[in-house]
Protein backbone atom coordinates (compact mmCIF):
# COMPACT_ATOMS: atom_id res chain seq x y z
CA UNK A 1 0.00 0.00 0.00
CA UNK A 2 1.50 3.32 -0.58
CA UNK A 3 -0.01 6.21 1.24
CA UNK A 4 -0.07 10.19 -0.06
CA UNK A 5 -0.60 13.64 1.91
CA UNK A 6 -3.30 15.23 -0.42
CA UNK A 7 -3.58 18.33 1.89
CA UNK A 8 -2.36 19.70 5.34
CA UNK A 9 -4.85 22.39 6.59
CA UNK A 10 -2.16 25.15 6.56
CA UNK A 11 -3.54 28.39 7.54
CA UNK A 12 -7.08 27.37 7.40
CA UNK A 13 -8.42 26.43 10.94
CA UNK A 14 -9.60 22.93 9.77
CA UNK A 15 -10.52 20.74 6.89
CA UNK A 16 -12.06 17.57 6.65
CA UNK A 17 -14.83 15.58 4.69
CA UNK A 18 -12.97 14.57 1.48
CA UNK A 19 -13.95 12.85 -1.46
CA UNK A 20 -12.29 11.64 -5.03
CA UNK A 21 -12.59 10.77 -8.18
CA UNK A 22 -10.41 9.68 -11.27
CA UNK A 23 -10.39 10.97 -15.13
CA UNK A 24 -10.52 8.60 -18.22
CA UNK A 25 -6.52 9.50 -18.46
CA UNK A 26 -6.03 8.80 -14.73
CA UNK A 27 -5.96 12.65 -12.98
CA UNK A 28 -6.86 12.04 -9.63
CA UNK A 29 -9.35 14.59 -8.37
CA UNK A 30 -10.01 15.50 -4.38
CA UNK A 31 -12.52 17.39 -3.10
CA UNK A 32 -12.93 18.76 0.82
CA UNK A 33 -14.34 21.42 2.35
CA UNK A 34 -13.10 23.81 5.24
CA UNK A 35 -14.07 27.56 5.62
CA UNK A 36 -14.87 29.79 8.85
CA UNK A 37 -13.87 28.25 12.67
CA UNK A 38 -15.60 24.68 12.21
CA UNK A 39 -18.25 22.94 10.69
CA UNK A 40 -20.82 23.76 10.34
CA UNK A 41 -20.66 27.16 9.51
CA UNK A 42 -21.88 30.00 7.44
CA UNK A 43 -18.02 30.80 6.02
CA UNK A 44 -17.52 27.13 5.18
CA UNK A 45 -16.83 26.36 1.30
CA UNK A 46 -15.48 23.67 -0.86
CA UNK A 47 -11.69 23.66 -2.41
CA UNK A 48 -10.88 21.02 -5.19
CA UNK A 49 -7.15 19.88 -5.95
CA UNK A 50 -5.96 17.41 -8.40
CA UNK A 51 -3.02 15.03 -9.43
CA UNK A 52 -1.75 13.11 -12.60
CA UNK A 53 -0.56 10.49 -10.27
CA UNK A 54 -1.74 11.04 -6.98
CA UNK A 55 1.97 11.92 -5.54
CA UNK A 56 1.70 15.49 -5.72
CA UNK A 57 -1.17 17.67 -5.84
CA UNK A 58 -2.23 21.02 -6.37
CA UNK A 59 -2.63 23.72 -4.09
CA UNK A 60 -6.47 23.49 -2.69
CA UNK A 61 -8.53 25.94 -4.30
CA UNK A 62 -12.24 27.12 -3.59
CA UNK A 63 -14.74 26.15 -6.36
CA UNK A 64 -17.93 26.94 -4.52
CA UNK A 65 -17.55 29.76 -1.97
CA UNK A 66 -21.36 31.31 -1.66
CA UNK A 67 -21.49 34.54 -0.31
CA UNK A 68 -23.22 35.98 2.85
CA UNK A 69 -24.50 33.44 5.34
CA UNK A 70 -25.01 30.81 2.93
CA UNK A 71 -22.69 27.52 3.53
CA UNK A 72 -21.47 25.09 0.77
CA UNK A 73 -20.48 21.63 2.70
CA UNK A 74 -20.13 17.68 1.86
CA UNK A 75 -19.04 17.65 -1.60
CA UNK A 76 -18.76 14.05 -3.84
CA UNK A 77 -16.97 13.64 -7.08
CA UNK A 78 -18.26 11.29 -9.59
CA UNK A 79 -17.54 10.45 -12.89
CA UNK A 80 -20.55 9.44 -15.17
CA UNK A 81 -21.04 6.66 -17.50
CA UNK A 82 -20.00 9.13 -20.30
CA UNK A 83 -16.83 10.36 -18.79
CA UNK A 84 -18.44 13.56 -17.40
CA UNK A 85 -17.02 14.43 -14.08
CA UNK A 86 -19.68 16.01 -11.90
CA UNK A 87 -19.18 17.74 -8.40
CA UNK A 88 -22.22 17.30 -6.08
CA UNK A 89 -22.16 19.52 -2.82
CA UNK A 90 -25.14 20.76 -0.48
CA UNK A 91 -26.35 24.74 0.36
CA UNK A 92 -27.86 26.13 3.41
CA UNK A 93 -28.61 29.10 4.85
CA UNK A 94 -30.00 30.05 8.28
CA UNK A 95 -31.23 33.28 7.40
CA UNK A 96 -33.52 31.86 4.68
CA UNK A 97 -34.13 28.67 6.28
CA UNK A 98 -33.14 26.80 2.26
CA UNK A 99 -31.69 23.34 2.16
CA UNK A 100 -30.47 22.60 -1.03
CA UNK A 101 -28.88 20.36 -3.69
CA UNK A 102 -26.38 21.36 -6.15
CA UNK A 103 -23.66 20.74 -9.10
CA UNK A 104 -20.88 21.27 -10.91
CA UNK A 105 -20.02 19.66 -14.34
CA UNK A 106 -16.99 19.30 -16.37
CA UNK A 107 -17.60 17.45 -19.73
CA UNK A 108 -13.61 17.29 -20.24
CA UNK A 109 -11.91 16.38 -16.87
CA UNK A 110 -8.60 15.47 -18.07
CA UNK A 111 -6.78 18.80 -18.06
CA UNK A 112 -5.86 20.31 -14.55
CA UNK A 113 -8.11 23.48 -15.17
CA UNK A 114 -11.72 21.46 -16.79
CA UNK A 115 -14.08 24.15 -17.92
CA UNK A 116 -16.95 23.72 -15.13
CA UNK A 117 -20.71 24.36 -15.89
CA UNK A 118 -22.82 26.82 -14.12
CA UNK A 119 -24.04 25.61 -11.05
CA UNK A 120 -26.86 22.95 -11.76
CA UNK A 121 -29.78 22.60 -9.02
CA UNK A 122 -30.95 19.33 -8.41
CA UNK A 123 -34.67 19.87 -7.77
CA UNK A 124 -36.24 17.61 -5.40
CA UNK A 125 -39.61 18.13 -3.48
CA UNK A 126 -38.55 18.07 0.10
CA UNK A 127 -38.01 21.68 2.00
CA UNK A 128 -34.70 19.93 3.58
CA UNK A 129 -32.04 18.11 1.80
CA UNK A 130 -28.67 17.02 1.43
CA UNK A 131 -26.36 14.22 0.14
CA UNK A 132 -22.50 13.40 0.66
CA UNK A 133 -22.11 10.31 -1.24
CA UNK A 134 -21.93 9.53 -5.04
CA UNK A 135 -24.48 8.19 -7.28
CA UNK A 136 -25.16 4.10 -8.55
CA UNK A 137 -25.89 3.27 -12.04
CA UNK A 138 -28.08 0.90 -11.94
CA UNK A 139 -28.19 -2.50 -14.85
CA UNK A 140 -31.87 -0.28 -16.01
CA UNK A 141 -29.49 2.68 -16.77
CA UNK A 142 -31.26 4.88 -13.83
CA UNK A 143 -28.53 6.63 -11.36
CA UNK A 144 -29.79 6.79 -8.12
CA UNK A 145 -28.21 9.71 -5.77
CA UNK A 146 -28.82 9.14 -1.92
CA UNK A 147 -30.34 11.65 -0.08
CA UNK A 148 -31.24 12.91 3.58
CA UNK A 149 -34.12 14.99 3.83
CA UNK A 150 -37.18 15.88 5.83
CA UNK A 151 -40.69 17.11 5.54
CA UNK A 152 -39.91 20.26 7.28
CA UNK A 153 -37.38 22.63 7.15
CA UNK A 154 -35.42 22.88 10.68
CA UNK A 155 -34.19 25.92 12.67
CA UNK A 156 -30.60 24.90 12.39
CA UNK A 157 -28.50 23.07 9.96
CA UNK A 158 -29.71 19.85 10.50
CA UNK A 159 -33.28 18.19 10.91
CA UNK A 160 -32.01 15.80 13.78
CA UNK A 161 -34.51 12.88 14.83
CA UNK A 162 -36.55 14.10 11.99
CA UNK A 163 -34.27 13.12 8.94
CA UNK A 164 -35.55 10.39 6.41
CA UNK A 165 -32.93 8.85 4.32
CA UNK A 166 -34.04 8.22 0.39
CA UNK A 167 -33.04 8.42 -3.16
CA UNK A 168 -32.90 11.06 -6.19
CA UNK A 169 -33.66 8.76 -8.95
CA UNK A 170 -32.63 10.36 -12.81
CA UNK A 171 -33.77 8.68 -15.86
CA UNK A 172 -32.33 11.46 -18.36
CA UNK A 173 -28.23 11.02 -17.00
CA UNK A 174 -28.58 13.74 -14.75
CA UNK A 175 -31.07 16.27 -16.00
CA UNK A 176 -34.14 15.67 -13.65
CA UNK A 177 -34.62 14.20 -10.60
CA UNK A 178 -37.42 12.06 -8.29
CA UNK A 179 -37.04 11.89 -4.57
CA UNK A 180 -38.23 8.34 -3.08
CA UNK A 181 -38.21 6.31 -0.14
CA UNK A 182 -39.03 7.65 3.70
CA UNK A 183 -36.88 5.41 5.84
CA UNK A 184 -36.66 6.11 9.39
CA UNK A 185 -33.23 4.81 10.99
CA UNK A 186 -32.15 5.56 14.63
CA UNK A 187 -30.85 8.89 15.23
CA UNK A 188 -28.26 10.12 14.30
CA UNK A 189 -29.02 9.33 10.59
CA UNK A 190 -27.86 10.28 7.37
CA UNK A 191 -25.16 9.67 4.75
CA UNK A 192 -26.62 6.21 3.40
CA UNK A 193 -24.95 4.58 0.31
CA UNK A 194 -26.20 2.34 -2.61
CA UNK A 195 -25.02 -1.31 -4.04
CA UNK A 196 -26.93 -3.23 -6.37
CA UNK A 197 -27.07 -6.76 -5.56
CA UNK A 198 -26.64 -9.56 -8.11
CA UNK A 199 -30.14 -10.16 -8.39
CA UNK A 200 -31.11 -6.69 -9.02
CA UNK A 201 -31.75 -5.40 -5.10
CA UNK A 202 -30.62 -2.08 -4.10
CA UNK A 203 -28.89 -2.76 -0.88
CA UNK A 204 -28.99 0.99 1.21
CA UNK A 205 -26.75 1.14 4.09
CA UNK A 206 -27.17 3.86 6.73
CA UNK A 207 -25.13 5.75 9.11
CA UNK A 208 -26.80 5.71 12.54
CA UNK A 209 -25.66 6.55 16.17
CA UNK A 210 -26.73 3.23 17.36
CA UNK A 211 -23.26 1.76 17.46
CA UNK A 212 -24.10 -0.33 14.00
CA UNK A 213 -25.02 0.49 10.70
CA UNK A 214 -29.03 -0.05 9.72
CA UNK A 215 -29.64 -1.28 6.09
CA UNK A 216 -33.23 -1.26 3.97
CA UNK A 217 -33.77 -3.06 0.18
CA UNK A 218 -35.44 -1.99 -2.31
CA UNK A 219 -36.93 -4.31 -5.29
CA UNK A 220 -38.15 -1.85 -7.88
CA UNK A 221 -35.24 0.42 -8.35
CA UNK A 222 -35.20 2.22 -5.88
CA UNK A 223 -38.80 3.51 -5.80
CA UNK A 224 -40.15 1.51 -2.73
CA UNK A 225 -38.00 0.53 0.41
CA UNK A 226 -38.21 -2.17 2.85
CA UNK A 227 -38.56 -1.26 6.74
CA UNK A 228 -35.02 -0.78 8.02
CA UNK A 229 -33.10 -3.14 10.24
CA UNK A 230 -29.21 -3.03 11.80
CA UNK A 231 -26.69 -5.12 10.38
CA UNK A 232 -24.55 -5.84 13.08
CA UNK A 233 -21.69 -3.51 10.94
CA UNK A 234 -20.15 -2.10 13.85
CA UNK A 235 -19.55 1.83 13.27
CA UNK A 236 -19.29 4.79 15.31
CA UNK A 237 -21.63 6.95 13.83
CA UNK A 238 -19.51 8.07 11.21
CA UNK A 239 -19.77 7.78 7.24
CA UNK A 240 -18.40 4.50 5.48
CA UNK A 241 -18.25 3.76 1.75
CA UNK A 242 -19.36 0.58 0.07
CA UNK A 243 -18.86 0.04 -3.80
CA UNK A 244 -18.95 -3.17 -6.53
CA UNK A 245 -15.95 -3.15 -7.91
CA UNK A 246 -14.80 -4.54 -11.35
CA UNK A 247 -13.88 -8.05 -10.05
CA UNK A 248 -17.97 -8.45 -8.62
CA UNK A 249 -16.53 -8.28 -5.17
CA UNK A 250 -17.90 -5.41 -3.16
CA UNK A 251 -15.24 -2.90 -1.10
CA UNK A 252 -16.34 -1.83 2.43
CA UNK A 253 -14.35 1.26 4.38
CA UNK A 254 -15.54 1.25 7.57
CA UNK A 255 -14.22 2.11 11.07
CA UNK A 256 -14.99 -0.86 13.44
CA UNK A 257 -15.29 0.92 16.92
CA UNK A 258 -18.93 1.41 17.95
CA UNK A 259 -18.05 4.98 19.77
CA UNK A 260 -14.60 5.45 18.41
CA UNK A 261 -13.35 6.83 15.01
CA UNK A 262 -10.22 5.22 15.35
CA UNK A 263 -8.72 2.92 12.94
CA UNK A 264 -9.86 2.72 9.11
CA UNK A 265 -10.23 -0.60 7.83
CA UNK A 266 -10.76 -1.75 3.57
CA UNK A 267 -12.46 -4.93 3.80
CA UNK A 268 -13.70 -7.10 0.71
CA UNK A 269 -16.91 -9.20 0.10
CA UNK A 270 -17.10 -12.89 -0.50
CA UNK A 271 -16.96 -13.52 -4.38
CA UNK A 272 -20.75 -15.39 -4.39
CA UNK A 273 -22.14 -13.56 -1.22
CA UNK A 274 -22.09 -9.87 -0.76
CA UNK A 275 -23.37 -10.15 3.00
CA UNK A 276 -20.10 -11.60 4.32
CA UNK A 277 -16.79 -9.88 4.12
CA UNK A 278 -14.23 -12.05 5.26
CA UNK A 279 -10.53 -10.21 4.85
CA UNK A 280 -9.40 -6.73 5.76
CA UNK A 281 -6.69 -4.16 5.12
CA UNK A 282 -5.65 -1.39 7.60
CA UNK A 283 -5.72 1.65 6.10
CA UNK A 284 -4.88 4.02 8.87
CA UNK A 285 -4.52 2.70 12.68
CA UNK A 286 -5.02 6.21 14.32
CA UNK A 287 -7.43 8.30 15.94
CA UNK A 288 -9.54 10.85 14.26
CA UNK A 289 -9.78 9.19 11.39
CA UNK A 290 -12.63 9.59 9.20
CA UNK A 291 -15.03 9.90 6.41
CA UNK A 292 -13.48 7.28 3.74
CA UNK A 293 -13.72 7.70 -0.29
CA UNK A 294 -12.75 5.51 -2.85
CA UNK A 295 -12.58 5.07 -6.27
CA UNK A 296 -11.33 1.99 -8.22
CA UNK A 297 -9.02 2.70 -11.77
CA UNK A 298 -7.30 0.72 -13.01
CA UNK A 299 -9.12 -2.06 -12.22
CA UNK A 300 -8.11 -3.96 -9.16
CA UNK A 301 -6.22 -0.59 -8.09
CA UNK A 302 -8.21 1.46 -5.99
CA UNK A 303 -7.47 5.14 -4.67
CA UNK A 304 -9.06 5.68 -1.61
CA UNK A 305 -8.84 9.48 0.72
CA UNK A 306 -10.00 9.94 4.25
CA UNK A 307 -9.46 12.87 6.90
CA UNK A 308 -7.38 13.28 9.94
CA UNK A 309 -8.01 15.44 12.87
CA UNK A 310 -9.62 17.99 11.25
CA UNK A 311 -9.31 20.30 14.16
CA UNK A 312 -5.38 19.55 14.70
CA UNK A 313 -3.37 18.59 11.69
CA UNK A 314 -6.05 18.28 9.30
CA UNK A 315 -5.06 15.93 6.88
CA UNK A 316 -6.31 14.69 4.04
CA UNK A 317 -4.67 11.40 3.19
CA UNK A 318 -4.88 9.29 -0.33
CA UNK A 319 -4.21 5.45 0.19
CA UNK A 320 -3.29 3.27 -3.56
CA UNK A 321 -3.72 -0.60 -2.78
CA UNK A 322 -4.40 -3.66 -4.72
CA UNK A 323 -7.84 -5.94 -4.38
CA UNK A 324 -5.16 -8.63 -4.15
CA UNK A 325 -3.47 -6.83 -1.42
CA UNK A 326 -6.78 -7.37 0.65
CA UNK A 327 -6.68 -10.55 -0.53
CA UNK A 328 -3.64 -11.74 0.76
CA UNK A 329 -5.10 -10.81 4.52
CA UNK A 330 -5.77 -13.31 6.80
CA UNK A 331 -9.21 -14.72 6.93
CA UNK A 332 -11.19 -13.17 9.70
CA UNK A 333 -12.94 -15.90 11.21
CA UNK A 334 -15.06 -15.40 13.64
CA UNK A 335 -14.88 -11.96 13.49
CA UNK A 336 -15.97 -11.65 9.47
CA UNK A 337 -18.78 -9.41 9.42
CA UNK A 338 -22.19 -11.37 8.52
CA UNK A 339 -25.29 -9.06 7.35
CA UNK A 340 -28.47 -10.72 7.85
CA UNK A 341 -30.11 -10.88 4.84
CA UNK A 342 -33.88 -11.07 5.92
CA UNK A 343 -35.93 -8.26 4.41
Amino acid sequence: MQTHLVSSKSSRLWQGIPSIERSPSGRLWCTFFSGGPREPDPANRILLTSSPDGRQWTDPVPIVDPPGSTRAYDPALWRDPDDRLWLFYNLASLEEHTYSLWALRADDADPASPAWSAPIRITIDAPFSFRLNKPTVLTSGAWVLPVTWARQAPEGWFAHDEQLQGVAISHDKGETWSLHGAIKAPPWALENMIVQLGDGTLWMLIRTGAGVLWQAHSSDDGLTWSEPSPTGIVNPGSRFFIRRLACGRLLLINTPHPQERRGLYAYLSEADNDYRFTRRLLLDARDSVSYPDAVEGPPGILHAVHDRDRQGAGEIILNVFGVEEILRQPDLGRDAIEVSTSR
